[in-house]
């Protein structure tokens, strides 16, 4: 196991800048979860980190080891593709043995030995005997896993390797690699575009956009207080409803309604009762509330909360909920219902919120300024650049 640090890192691709100036620590047998969208610099970050892309500038260490410029077969990690890269003229076995073998560090006895444990923990004996042409998907993908393992890596790097895989063998992939991350404990790196995963597996999560960290923290934490507009719309399925409002006396003004902002002890800079500036002085934001903290009534159960009128346009059936779009002032504004509620589009309709979820942006740069009470403390990790 080891601990890694990323100092001010840099990748450029001729005019290209791919990462802009990472900072970040993975701690000793943490597994921590890299997410964002295609050409975000994840997996070119990920790459920097096993040694087959070279930094621009900045620095990598391992257990404080300066390894920047050390070769990938030097630092001692193991890493798993996206296509699981088999050969396929060889045996599982062979596959997973090749690198033991050709670096002729390792006894026919240790190689087997390991191997054997291996084979074990991925209830993949039955596959050594097999060629990749004649195991499925997800038996590729756990061959893939041996040869990583049989290395006993200082840290395992994951670029995407459940995206060949149906979703039903996805989602018993997530529990078998955290299974097998319990078990072994080892440093690990996984870079995915699915938010699903990221929030399955992570111990933690680094949302990225456009090469820079958006926020690092636990993923319960990503959802309840993102640092931004971005997070809080990347994190979440559906997405975070997003309402441009003025702000006026402590209240969330629309076209639609007027919703009263609670403010606690998490509330944050000018915020509390008797400041003489609420938020700052802000006069407008945007408001963020999340479909599943909207609820459809004709009544608000909540005598405290004022219900808003909306009008439903289209509805999606999804079997544990339904998803109405409805028109909110001119606005569009998804709420998710329980599966077998009885509306139609053209119905008018009366939507209650959870006062204790609403959360607002500057409508400038991005930057979450409120949580609502309930919400966790104000978001932690978020590099310098951590706006929209």
């Amino acid at each position: 196991m080891t601990t890694l640090q990323l100092q001010d890192l840099k990748k450029s691709f001729d005019d290209v800048v791919a990462v802009k100036g990472l900072d970040l620590v993975v701690e000793d047998g943490e597994f921590l979860v890299i997410v964002g969208p295609s050409g975000c610099g994840k997996s070119t970050t990920l790459r920097l980190l096993a040694g087959l892309e070279r930094a621009t500038d900045g620095r990598i260490l391992m257990d404080g080891r300066d390894v920047t410029a050390v070769e990938p077969e030097e630092r001692n990690v193991a890493m798993v593709f996206q296509n699981y890269a088999l050969y396929p003229h060889m045996t599982g076995r062979r596959n997973i043995t090749f690198g033991l073998r050709s670096a002729g560090d390792f006894t026919d006895e240790e190689i087997e030995q390991r191997l054997e444990q291996a084979a074990e923990t991925l209830d993949i004996t039955d596959l050594l005997d097999r060629k990749p042409k004649a195991m499925s998907g997800g038996e590729r993908q756990r061959v893939a896993l041996g040869r990583a393992i049989v290395r006993d890596p200082d840290a395992f790097l994951l670029d995407e390797p459940l995206s060949n895989l149906d979703a039903k063998l996805r989602i018993q992939m997530r529990a078998e690699l955290t299974k097998l991350h319990d078990q072994l404990g080892t440093t690990t790196v996984y870079v995915t575009h699915d938010q699903t995963e990221a929030m399955t597996l992570g111990e933690r999560v680094v949302v990225m956009r456009d090469g820079r960290i958006m926020q690092v923290a636990p993923p319960q934490e990503l959802y309840d207080s993102p640092a931004n507009r971005f997070v809080a719309e990347f994190i979440g399925d559906p997405a975070m409803n997003m309402l441009d409002v003025g702000l006026d006396g402590g209240r969330a003004v629309h076209d639609a309604f007027s919703i009263p902002l609670p403010v606690g002890e998490r509330g944050g800079p000018g915020e509390r009762p008797g400041s003489g500036r609420p938020f700052g002085g802000r006069r407008s934001a945007v408001l963020g509330i999340r479909p599943e903290d909207l609820s459809l009534t004709d009544r608000a159960a909540d005598p405290a909360v004022e219900p808003f009128p909306a009008t439903v346009e289209v509805t999606e059936p999804l079997g544990d909920s339904l998803l109405a779009h409805c028109s909110v002032g001119g606005s569009v504004v998804k709420i998710q219902a329980a599966p077998r509620t009885d509306v139609r589009p053209g119905d008018e309709i009366e939507v209650a919120y959870d006062p204790a979820r609403l959360h607002l942006f500057d409508p400038e740069t991005g930057k979450a300024f409120y949580h609502a009470e309930g919400a966790l403390a104000a978001p932690a990790e978020v590099n310098r650049v951590g706006g929209d």
